[in-house]
């Protein structure tokens, strides 16, 4: 599967997420805030990460299809990052009602190596289990 790449993210990028979610916490977008909170710089939403492993995942296996999703952040994101989502097929089995579902295991990992989050969704499929 081809992976999903974003960034290097922007301050922009943060706020414009911000905005959307609600979330006006200054430690994403106040310089000042976030030095004086022992950062160097606004740290990234660990939601917009787990957005752009949702969006890695539904483009591949479609929206309608999610039955599960869940992460789990594992490292801050900067301005100036560039993440990269990726994932994989762990499982094929028969659900409860019958339906067929995919388990999938996924990484947000930015371009030193390191993985931001992990996330695991189960979605449906026409594929036999």
């Amino acid at each position: 599967m081809t992976p999903f790449v974003v960034g290097p993210l922007t301050r922009t990028d943060l706020v414009r997420y911000q905005g959307a979610s609600g979330d006006f916490n200054p430690i994403h977008h106040d310089e000042g805030f976030a030095r004086e909170a022992g950062l160097d710089a606004p740290l990234s939403l660990g939601m917009l990460q787990a957005g752009f492993l949702a969006t890695w995942a539904t483009d591949r296996f479609g929206a309608q299809n999610v039955r599960a999703f869940r992460v789990r952040f594992a490292a801050r994101v900067f301005p100036g990052d560039t993440l990269t989502c990726d994932g994989a097929v762990t499982g094929r089995r028969a659900g409860d009602g019958g339906e067929r579902l995919l388990d999938v295991e996924m990484t947000c990992t930015k371009q030193d190596g390191t993985v931001a989050v992990y996330g695991w969704a189960t979605f449906t499929t026409d594929e036999d289990a």
